[in-house]
């Protein structure tokens, strides 16, 4: 199964379409969505599909945005993080802002990585968004626990997505350009 991975679209719903063609195209046959949706009408790209999502910082889930989610028949999250469990895979989805994601984030910049993985270690992929950053590194000296962040699709430059093959363990990162859509797909390289 290949995963589409975006984040951070704050409501440019024309862009997120635009995204999950290019996902699609690249394989993707289920999205995730780690947050700062940015309302309803980027829950509509999501509709349909094996999609899931969580609520960012700037996400307004309120009642009526839970029931519009819900009516679309997405699985609002109830929990952080949003717990996947695919392909013999299990995946933690973050936005990036929560206490438990800061606190995660708080062991490694302390370089407390015995104490990272055991907080982790049910995982084997962690999701988030939030800084707007591309992002792929393994993290831990037993069980190597994958953090990705996707990028972002809006208040980046450039905006990007990406695509995680489960089977193969790879993670590509890929260009989303509001003016080339039918230009083939370019990679992106993080640093």
């Amino acid at each position: 199964m290949i995963l589409g991975i975006l984040s951070d679209t704050h409501g440019h719903y024309e862009r997120a379409a635009r995204a999950i063609r290019l996902l699609q195209g690249l394989g993707a046959t289920a999205f995730t969505h780690c947050g700062d949706v940015g309302g309803e009408k980027v829950l509509d790209e999501l509709a349909g599909r094996q999609a899931w999502f969580v609520w960012g910082n700037t996400d307004l889930a309120g009642p009526k945005l839970r029931s519009y989610a819900k009516m679309l028949g997405l699985p609002v999250p109830e929990s952080i993080p949003l717990r996947l469990d695919l392909d013999g895979r299990v995946i933690a989805v973050f936005h990036g802002h929560e206490p438990q994601f800061t606190r995660l984030a708080g062991l490694l910049r302390t370089e407390r990585v015995v104490e990272f993985e055991q907080a982790v270690r049910d995982y084997d992929y962690i999701l988030f968004g939030h800084s707007h950053r591309a992002t792929d590194v393994r993290i831990g000296r037993v069980h190597r626990t994958r953090l990705i962040n996707p990028g972002a699709l809006d208040r980046a430059r450039p905006r990007t997505v990406a695509t995680l093959d489960l089977e193969r363990d790879t993670v590509e990162f890929w260009h989303v350009d509001d003016k080339r859509e039918e230009a083939p797909p370019r990679r992106f390289e993080p640093h």
